[in-house]
């Protein structure tokens, strides 16, 4: 079972819009990220969760557009950004399809370090925005597969 695990794009400034849609940036890291692991790796996660913000369906909507995924992008409960880690590494322990999460800091690298290291303070993986960790389950536990930002195509600003 491979785990993508994805931090919302960029969004625009809660001064701008208190809802805080994706960005045109937060939109063109989607696609260039989206994009190359499309043409290489070829995700296809059978369940799409997202945190229920905004910028996070749109992020969670945006990777299932450009990976042609056809099941629906669900809202789930457990994914604000303070949301207790334990909560989603049960459920995936408890799963075996690939699935995709788009959610927030810190909880994502909550998440990722438990599962990896078993502890959420550990936190060995960098979350960027639009940015995608995949790490893989098995009869072992977990192990990271690969990690991508949309700073690889381009420099940071």
């Amino acid at each position: 079972m491979r785990i993508y695990l994805v931090q919302h794009a960029v969004a625009v400034d809660k001064a701008q819009n208190p809802e805080r849609p994706l960005s045109t940036h937060g939109r063109e890291d989607i696609t260039r990220t989206a994009g190359f692991l499309s043409l290489f790796v070829k995700p296809h996660p059978k369940f799409v969760f997202h945190s229920g913000r905004l910028r996070a369906q749109q992020t969670a909507q945006a990777f299932a557009e450009a990976w042609h995924i056809k099941e629906d992008v669900m809202f789930a409960d457990d994914l604000s950004p303070n949301a207790n880690p334990e909560v989603w590494a049960a459920k995936l322990n408890a799963m075996q399809d690939d699935t995709l999460i788009v959610g927030h800091l810190p909880h994502l690298p909550r998440l990722a370090s438990l599962l990896l290291c078993g502890d959420v303070d550990t936190q060995p993986i960098r979350f960027q925005n639009a940015g995608v960790v995949c790490i893989e389950k098995d009869d072992d536990g977990y192990q990271e597969l690969f990690h991508i930002n949309p700073n690889m195509f381009y420099e940071a600003s």
